[in-house]
This record gives C-alpha cells, sequence and structure tokens, in this order.
C-alpha cells in the first residue's frame, strides 16, 4: 500500500509517491534541504517528557527532485550513498551492515 505525501518545494508543488505507509503511531512530513533535495522525516506521534510533550523527529532520509533518487542520511545535516528504495524500511532509509550470519537468522 503506497502513502502519499505532499512536498511543497519552494515554488514547485508535487504530489510524490511515498511507497512505504507510515508505521501506527508514526507520520511522514518533509521540507526543503538544499536546492533539488528535500529532507524526509519520520514523526513518533507519543508525548514524552524529556522534550516537554513535543513529538520527536528523526530524518527518515532525503529526496532528489531532479535525479528522482534516494539517498540515506548520515545524519540531519548530511546526505549519504544513494540507495535502492526496495532496500529501504519504512523507519529509515539507511542500510543495515550485517554480517552473512546474521543475514542468515533474518
Amino acid at each position: 500500500m503506497q502513502g502519499k505525501i505532499q512536498f511543497d518545494y519552494e515554488q514547485l508543488n508535487m504530489n510524490l509517491e511515498f511507497p512505504h505507509k507510515a508505521p501506527k503511531g508514526y507520520r511522514y512530513e518533509s521540507e526543503s534541504f538544499k536546492r533539488d533535495v528535500i529532507a524526509i522525516w519520520i514523526y513518533h506521534c507519543r508525548r514524552f517528557d524529556y522534550n516537554l510533550g513535543s513529538e520527536v523527529r528523526c530524518i527518515w532520509g532525503f529526496y532528489n527532485c531532479k535525479t528522482k533518487e534516494y539517498f540515506a542520511p548520515i545524519n540531519s545535516k548530511t546526505v549519504g550513498k544513494r540507495v535502492n528504495f526496495s532496500d529501504t524500511t519504512p523507519y529509515s532509509a539507511m542500510i543495515l551492515n550485517q554480517t552473512p550470519l546474521e543475514a542468515a537468522f533474518l
């Protein structure tokens, strides 16, 4: 099942078919990051005391509007390597580094 995310990128208003559906209790939002890149954030809707009851957000990854490619984050301010979307999860675009033994058990 696919979910739509409304991306408002400067003067460009586009609907991006985002293949991941947000997990229960989460939602996605995006914001302009660089000229042709948008940052995709995942929000956890649960409230926590350490941040005065605000929602918690984490960078999911980045999307280049020009090349139509997804990128894993190094952190929320740095774009990492290009990723194959089928290798990502609804929680992050970061690829798990697993040993062959770990991969055999999953």
